[in-house]
């Protein structure tokens, strides 16, 4: 059955009220559309932890920088309501950015810790974006559960931490980075890469393989780890945007990991001119 599309606030808000009156608990997967069996596996879970699933579809202008790819960010309408049928989606909201940004909009959420470095240092009002458009979904849907793939890592971190301060209520899943068969993250991203960046792009996870080798062989000094992922980058001909490791909580530096410690490798390179991120843990 094709899901109810939902495209203002008051029709949220009506069909929230109508799920709440039939005493129904609900899962809700934001997302920005273009969809990959990683949305889907997020939708499904939903699904298993929730009576009805609801799904965002939004590309949200506030988390893009001036000379980010907000225009050419690739959209499938019509394609992704196919995949959210299939997964079992009850309902979609699509709103226009003004449903969202009305004249007059002046409030921003800003998570001030777990948001510095990484990418929150790369794109500046990219978090602050992410933590707007979230805190709005779930202030609007309240849902019992809402589901975010691991591969955004930081944003994952980002999400906990304002869902915890902000009272929203929600149990805020964090599910593992789906994978194609040779080891790259899906992304919606992944659709500008030619055949030979998409090949090229391959060293992201091989390199965390190989600090988590390195890592499982008794090397605990981050700098190392961090060498063996950058050494694949470079083979590869990707430009390095970072690769750090650190606490996979706190998101905290870390000089080494120590026994016991869970710690996240996360990456962000080029390639050609496509910025891909990815993540691994690394068990102490």
């Amino acid at each position: 059955m094709a899901p109810h599309v939902l495209r203002t606030v008051p029709e949220v808000k009506a069909w929230v009220a109508s799920l709440q009156k039939e005493g129904k608990t609900l899962a809700l997967v934001p997302t920005m559309g273009f969809l990959h069996e990683g949305h889907v596996s997020l939708m499904k879970e939903g699904g298993r932890r929730a009576d009805v699933v609801a799904t965002s579809i939004f590309v949200n202008p506030t988390q893009f920088g001036p000379r980010e790819d907000l225009a050419r960010y690739p959209r499938d309408f019509e394609g992704d309501l196919a995949k959210c049928a299939s997964a079992g989606v009850t309902a979609v909201f699509a709103p226009e950015p003004a449903a969202m940004y009305p004249a007059g909009y002046q409030t921003y959420v800003e998570v001030t810790e777990v948001s510095q470095g990484l990418c929150g240092e790369r794109r500046p009002g990219h978090f602050r974006g992410v933590a707007t458009i979230v805190t709005q979904l779930l202030a609007l849907f309240r849902p019992a559960v809402a589901l975010f793939g691991e591969k955004d890592y930081q944003q994952l971190q980002v999400i906990k931490t304002l869902n915890r301060d902000l009272h929203l209520g929600a149990d805020i899943v964090g599910m593992p980075t789906i994978r194609e068969a040779d080891g790259l993250a899906m992304s919606s991203r992944n659709a500008y890469l030619s055949a030979d960046e998409r090949r090229r792009a391959l060293a992201l996870s091989k390199g965390m393989r190989a600090a988590q080798a390195l890592l499982a062989s008794g090397t605990r000094d981050t700098g190392a780890l961090v060498e063996a992922a950058r050494r694949e980058l470079q083979a590869a001909d990707l430009r390095e945007d970072y690769v750090e490791v650190r606490d996979a909580g706190t998101l905290s530096p870390l000089a080494a990991v120590a026994p016991g410690q869970t710690a996240r490798m996360l990456v962000a390179a080029f390639s050609g001119t496509t910025r891909l991120i990815d993540n691994m843990p690394l068990a102490g």
